[in-house]
């Protein structure tokens, strides 16, 4: 079990700076690996989760999903391991703030953004892994402008064994994500692929367009209502509006079917959006 872990505590090579922050998935430090003289980015599973057989299976699987992924607009991950029972990752440090936190860009901004975020989706689907709970504060603007998906404690990882695909499992009907950036599958609790990846940056790139959240009706069952039902104002750049809508299709068919198809529509879009705003 990791005590509080405060400044000077070592973790294998790795000294503890400060804390950076906690959450349901783990909580994270800033650390000195004192091997390679740099500074890190370490998440340890909380004390209380280590004897939880789900939230260390969430939190070992995300280890495996973004290890997978060596990829400019994906988090890096540096090393893996385990110290008294608990397990923890080491990633790189970020510098910088979340989308969240950046607030609303400039047109140009949120386009070079969503580019930046398809090329780390397409990624990621393409080794089988579909994020399932992408939303603004799980995307890292750097302070150099670099766009970074984070979180995968929620992935859905799919992999080839003995010629089989087998993916992890999660129990039918649950509802996995955030609310007002779910796809209407995840609000059902069905299978989610993904596509499902596709309408949560639909709702992602609509807020940063537009200013507002595409879904948001205050309580999170009002909310995940509008996602199944309602459809969110017009946006003003026409075609813009209709890459967006095309994204967020209340049908998984009748979406774009690739990150990296949106990217290429991204790209035809931006030659109008200089000169259509």
């Amino acid at each position: 079990m990791f005590p509080v872990l405060s400044p000077g505590f070592k973790i294998g090579p790795y000294e503890i700076i400060a804390a950076i922050g906690a959450g349901g998935m783990g909580e994270v430090y800033r650390a000195r690996d004192t091997r390679l003289a740099r500074d890190v980015a370490i998440k340890v599973l909380p004390a209380e989760f280590v004897h939880h057989p789900e939230r260390l299976r969430r939190f070992e699987q995300e280890a495996r999903a973004v290890s997978a992924l060596n990829r400019p607009n994906i988090l890096t991950i540096f090393d893996i391991g385990s110290h008294d029972g608990a397990p923890y990752v080491v990633f790189e440090l970020l510098e910088g703030q979340t989308l969240r936190e950046a607030g609303q860009p400039s047109l140009r901004k949120a386009l070079d953004y969503a580019q930046q975020i398809t090329s780390g989706l397409a990624a990621a689907h393409d080794k089988g892994i579909t994020h399932r709970d992408l939303k603004p504060e799980n995307l890292f603007v750097t302070s150099d402008g670099r766009v970074k998906i984070l979180d995968f404690g929620l992935a859905k990882v799919a992999v080839q064994e003995d010629a089989a695909t087998i993916s992890a499992q999660t129990e039918p009907g649950a509802v996995l994500g955030t609310a007002g950036y779910m796809s209407p599958e995840q609000v059902r609790g069905e299978e989610a692929d993904h596509r499902s990846d596709i309408f949560s940056f639909g709702a992602i790139l609509y807020e940063m367009l537009s200013g507002r959240r595409a879904f948001h009706a205050g309580a999170r069952a009002s909310t995940m209502h509008a996602i199944l039902t309602s459809e969110p104002a017009e946006l003003e750049h026409v075609a813009l509006d209709r890459l967006v809508r095309h994204c967020m299709e209340k049908s998984p068919a009748l979406r774009f079917q690739s990150a990296r198809d949106i990217g290429f529509a991204l790209e035809a879009t931006s030659g109008t959006s200089s000169s259509g705003v």
